[in-house]
């Protein structure tokens, strides 16, 4: 059954021990479609996150892993920083609420990246800049619909429509997502403008990080091109720490000052 917690009560970007498979309720929690999103952002940041995780990048003719370290505050503000390999190092993304800026140790500068921007790339990934600030905006700037609830693996599974909100800042024309009852996101398709299926992100394992259950492995897919997909796997992770608020500035972005875990 959910548990409700406040907004940012309770998380973001995945060994594994069994999973114990609760038995399902035979009816399913009565909850509304922002209720259940709101919960599942709140599950996947907490009040605070950090994370150590790699990234794939898979292309028909090459490969390659990148090495990171994320941090998270509340469902607005972010930290990402390249570890490996050496020439990607020190690379790293800050984001502020709706703004975001890039480093790139190469040029020295701090890129503060325009709306125009957002919809690229992200490291050469199948992630862009728009899918790095997809918590607080899957909130604040979609319509919600319950189109459908089933038992599935001993979890009642619900499976939400999110359409823009007329005037959002968004990209996309519809997002479809399926979130478990236990808060874990178990898939989402993302709709260009056509309402064309362009994108899937799916959690491809479960595992337990922190005392939660949490997508471990997540994949996103290019469904316009085979073989094309990104990867990202979650090494160690900590909620709810807490975090200093230099780590969350322009100048750590550029210049990053030193902190061990709590």
């Amino acid at each position: 059954m959910i548990r409700f917690k406040s907004r940012y009560a309770g998380w973001l970007l995945y060994l594994w021990a069994a999973l114990s498979i609760p038995t399902a309720q035979a009816n399913p929690p009565t909850l509304d479609a922002d209720a259940i999103v709101e919960a599942a952002v709140d599950h996947w940041r907490g009040e605070s996150s950090y994370m150590v995780q790699t990234m794939t990048v898979n292309r028909s003719d090459w490969r390659r892993t990148l090495s990171l370290q994320g941090w998270t505050r509340g469902q607005t503000d972010a930290l990402i920083r390249f570890t490996a390999p050496v020439k990607d190092a020190g690379n790293a993304t800050l984001k502020l609420d709706q703004a975001m800026w890039i480093f790139t140790p190469k040029l020295n500068q701090v890129i503060k990246l325009p709306a125009s921007m957002m919809a690229q790339s992200w490291m050469g990934s199948d992630f862009s800049y728009n899918d790095l600030a997809k918590s607080d905006q899957l909130i604040d700037d979609f319509d919600h619909r319950l189109i459908s609830q089933e038992q599935e693996n001993g979890f009642w599974v619900f499976t939400i429509e999110s359409i823009p909100k007329p005037d959002a800042p968004v990209v996309w024309g519809k997002e479809v997502t399926r979130i478990r009852d236990d808060y874990v996101l178990l898939e989402q398709q993302f709709f260009d403008q056509a309402m064309v299926l362009v994108k899937r992100m799916v959690t491809e394992k479960i595992g337990e990080i922190d005392g939660r259950k949490y997508p471990m492995v997540l994949t996103m897919y290019d469904l316009d091109e085979a073989d094309r997909w990104t990867r990202v796997e979650t090494l160690e992770g900590r909620f709810n720490l807490p975090v200093p608020a230099f780590l969350f500035t322009l100048s750590n972005l550029r210049n990053p000052r030193p902190w061990s875990l709590p």
